[in-house]
This record gives C-alpha cells, sequence and structure tokens, in this order.
C-alpha cells in the first residue's frame, strides 16, 4: 500500500477518505513545527509528502525520501521546495492556485485599511487603559478613500485587491513582469515602472512571488522614493522586502508605516525589531484563513495526491 506522510495535523474530514485508499501518517501537531531532521525519519517510506511552506524540501531530503512520487504543498507559494529537483527526480509539485484569491485579497485590503487608520494601535491602547477622553488629533490615521494604490505583482491576487479598491475611489497603479492590458481596460488600471510607482502611491501592496529576482526587492533605495505619508502592505513573502531597510525608513520617518503578514524568519522571532514599532501593524501570515478556504485547499491537495499515486494527472501540477 502506498504511503502519505502529512507534516501537519489536519482535519478528519479531509484525511480518512485518504486512509481508505493509503497508508497515511501524520505529524501530532497543528502548531508545533517539525525540524528537517524529524521530517527525515518521519517521511523516509513516504511516496507522498504533503507539506506546509516552512517545510523545507530540498534535494538532500528529496534524496532521503527513495518512494516520493508527489509534494503537494498547502499554498499558492511553493518558495520552499526545490523545484528543479523534484523536476530532476522524476517527482510531482503539486500547489493550491485560484482558490484563495478572493480570501486573501480580502485580508489584503483589511491590513491595508487596519494600517492607515491604526486599528491595532488603537485597540492595544483602549485595552491598556489609556482612552482618557476624546482628542482631536489623537490616533488619527490616513485616508483610504480616493488614495493612490500601488500594487507590485498583478497576479490573481492583485487584481482582486484593484478591485476592491476601486470601491473606495482609489487610483490603481501597478507593476508587473508583464502587462495586463484586458485588466487596464476593463477596471481602469494603469501601468507604472516601478519607481514611479513607489514615487506616487500612498499604499504600495506586495503581492509578487518569491524569487531571485524578487528577493530583496524593496530595499533602501525603494523605501527612499516613497512618501514620507506612504504605507507598504505587504502580503506576498517577506523575503521580498530589506527587513532592516523597513526599520531604518520606519523609525527615520521616510515612510509613514507597514502592515505585515509576512516576514522572511516565520514564525517570527519575539525580539524582531519591527515588532517593536507602533507604526508597524503585524498579523502572522493568515492571508488565506477562512474556514472556506483552508478546507479548499486541503481537499486540492488530498485530490492531487490521490490522482498522482494512482498515476493519473493531478489538476494543480507545477512540475
Amino acid at each position: 500500500m502506498k504511503k502519505i506522510f502529512i507534516t501537519r495535523k489536519l482535519p478528519d474530514e479531509i484525511v480518512n477518505p485518504l486512509k481508505e485508499k493509503f497508508e497515511v501518517k501524520m505529524w501530532h501537531s497543528e502548531e508545533i513545527q517539525m525540524t528537517y531532521e524529524e521530517l527525515k525519519t518521519e517521511a523516509k517510506e513516504a511516496h507522498a509528502l504533503w507539506t506546509v511552506l516552512s517545510d523545507k524540501v530540498d534535494r538532500e531530503l528529496m534524496e532521503s525520501l527513495p518512494n516520493l512520487k508527489v509534494i503537494s504543498n498547502l499554498a499558492v507559494g511553493y518558495n520552499n521546495i526545490d523545484v528543479e529537483a523534484a523536476k530532476e527526480r522524476g517527482i510531482v509539485v503539486t500547489n493550491t492556485p485560484g482558490v484563495l484569491t478572493e480570501t486573501t485579497a480580502d485580508l489584503t485590503f483589511s491590513l491595508l485599511l487596519a494600517t492607515a487608520r491604526r486599528v491595532t494601535e488603537a485597540e492595544r491602547d483602549l485595552r491598556a487603559g489609556k482612552w482618557k477622553s476624546w482628542t482631536p488629533m489623537g490616533l488619527t490615521g490616513m485616508d483610504v478613500f480616493g488614495a493612490t494604490l500601488g500594487i507590485i505583482g498583478m497576479g490573481r491576487i492583485g487584481e482582486a485587491v484593484a478591485r476592491r479598491a476601486k470601491g473606495f475611489g482609489m487610483k490603481v497603479l501597478y507593476h508587473n513582469r508583464s502587462r495586463k492590458v484586458e485588466a487596464e481596460e476593463k477596471f481602469g488600471f494603469t501601468y507604472v515602472e516601478l519607481d514611479t510607482l513607489l514615487q506616487e502611491s500612498d499604499f504600495v501592496v506586495l503581492l509578487t512571488p518569491l524569487t531571485p529576482e524578487t528577493k530583496g526587492l524593496i530595499g533602501e533605495r525603494e523605501l527612499e522614493l516613497m512618501k514620507e505619508t506612504s504605507a507598504i502592505i505587504n502580503v506576498a513573502r517577506g523575503g521580498v522586502v530589506d527587513e532592516q531597510a523597513l526599520y531604518e525608513a520606519l523609525t527615520t520617518n521616510k515612510i509613514w508605516a507597514a502592515g505585515l503578514d509576512v516576514f522572511e524568519v516565520e514564525p517570527v522571532p519575539m525580539d524582531h525589531p519591527l515588532l517593536t514599532l507602533p507604526n508597524v501593524t503585524v498579523l502572522p501570515h493568515i492571508g488565506s484563513a477562512s474556514i472556506h478556504t483552508r478546507m479548499a485547499m486541503m481537499q486540492m491537495n488530498a485530490e492531487d495526491i490521490e490522482a498522482v499515486l494512482e498515476d493519473k494527472e493531478p489538476e494543480n501540477r507545477v512540475v
């Protein structure tokens, strides 16, 4: 019987149907991260490996799993997987595109609004008993309605965020590897070069994949181009931003605020300098975290694993 190893504890309603056809072994915790060596040991006989973004699946790991036929990642991104090594070994890699678009766009716009209006900062003050009276300039933020939104990475999620922005009367600029002429004509988006986007936007939203080309895309030079009243919102990957440069920009008032759902190292260390700043709104990588969407993502993974193990073509193949 072919064997599946799952690196996180998943709901029974997702896993039980697989147990009818395959031998399924699952890590005992939803929250505790497996170590790299534990993953090697626990998955050594697996034909299918079901992973999350924080699982490092490199060439060495693949070489230690001689039966491996498929890696199914519970995410749209797959920068945690060495896809070239997988391709060389004939291992199928799958992901979960499309299904999380609208949910992630909701979260992105929520984070933008919370950052602009200092929502989490205001809640902390209230809970700490700091709300003594109404003050004319107390906790004042930035207007979103009518502002200019710059989106870096106009994929499915970028387009969904831009559609929401139009409802707020925002001017939408975007920068992407390729132009989206049809979306420009349909929704009134405007393509600009990266420097222009940074100079003109009130809110810069990062939605680009993490690749060798985009690693450190936003650094000291790029942050210098932004308005002093602007905010940067990162719902892409932490590595797209030079976090030290961002800290310096925020502490020297080169930009006004940041909203971060992702960090270069996750879970983020509690002594991370960005966590000390009141003008940084932070979330624990919850872009796709709605019940419906997460269940749909898991179902996609399960179906793709089943397809590969039954020598069929998976729906969401990366390589």
